[in-house]
């Protein structure tokens, strides 16, 4: 009798000790989401496609903030997030340029953080997804170069640190500022990344320069309102567009043969599944890499259908 009580103890004991699961794997993983602003249709784009690939996967389940473009916000997110016993937390930084407070509590509390898109300037982090934007722009840039001679117009998003618009710009000027029939006029506004805002600084543009004949815009959001005041000033056959992100309504202007000629797959979604599938490979113990960089194709009318 007393050897079968041991026995059963022993198997008790065992079964009790298979229960003992890293945090995560018997219910699966809690992954915080911690965005910067989700009021772009790109920020948005890339939360949406982070939680669909959780639910693809069945056993992550996402907790999603937005800091409305606040930097103290974002770190009182993720304080909170943390509060909340995440396994890990993906960032959106969109246009912020460091976030250290949110870093350093992510790093005290020895968790694990994904950034997506922005690289900070500065601050510790697991991994990185995002695109090469230098390169974007830079082709761009050459496709321009071999269609337009004259005035091409840049508008940035702003604000004037901020080094993804940097990027992008840089890499078209490395190209057109070559060019001995190209002269480059940069808008002394910013779009601030929205289509109204494009608007509003293709109107300034246009009263000053009025012979343009292409522009250039960090985001297609920008482009797609710089298209609207453009054909408002019965421009359209005049000045061609070139953009930034492969956004639904710029790939559907560029497919119908519009003024919008070009523009640089950015996909949100592309980076937001990636991310999320980083942070699983990560919690499950993978060594993965520091930064990887995304594929960022050309799109004209040759291959819209393509990404559309």
């Amino acid at each position: 009798m007393r050897r079968a009580l041991s026995l059963l103890l022993v198997v008790a004991l065992g079964l009790a000790g298979c229960g003992e699961d890293k945090p995560g794997d018997k219910d699966g993983y809690t992954v915080g989401v911690a965005n910067f602003l989700l009021s772009g249709p790109y920020f948005s784009g890339m939360d949406a496609a982070v939680a669909a690939q959780a639910k693809a996967k069945g056993n992550v389940k996402i907790i999603s903030t937005d800091a409305g473009g606040d930097a103290a916000k974002l770190a009182a997110n993720v304080e909170d997030l943390l509060s909340r016993n995440v396994d890990a937390i993906i960032i959106s930084g969109g246009p912020l340029e460091s976030a250290p407070a949110a870093l350093n509590a992510i790093k005290a509390a020895n968790k694990p953080v994904i950034l997506v898109d922005r690289k900070f300037a500065t601050g510790e982090y697991t991994s990185w997804i995002g695109p090469d934007n230098e390169a974007i722009g830079k082709q761009d840039g050459e496709f321009l170069a071999a269609r337009v001679k004259g005035k091409v117009a840049i508008i940035k998003g702003g604000p004037a640190d901020n080094s993804i618009g940097l990027a992008r710009t840089n890499g078209v000027k490395s190209v057109l500022g070559t060019k001995a029939d190209i002269t480059l006029i940069e808008a002394p506004d910013f779009g601030n990344w929205g289509s109204d805002g494009g608007l509003t600084v293709m109107e300034g543009l246009l009263a000053k320069h009025p012979d343009l004949v292409a522009v250039f815009c960090e985001n297609d959001a920008m482009c797609l309102g710089a298209q609207r005041a453009i054909a408002a000033a019965g421009k359209t056959g005049q000045i061609v567009l070139a953009g930034v992100d492969g956004q639904a309504e710029a790939l559907k202007a560029i497919l119908d043969g519009t003024n919008y000629v070009v523009t640089g797959l950015n996909s949100p979604n592309v980076i937001g599944k990636l991310a999320l599938d980083r942070t699983v490979e990560v919690l499950g113990g993978a060594k993965v890499e520091k930064d990887t960089v995304v594929p960022s194709p050309q799109i004209t009318k040759d291959n819209a259908s393509q990404y559309l």
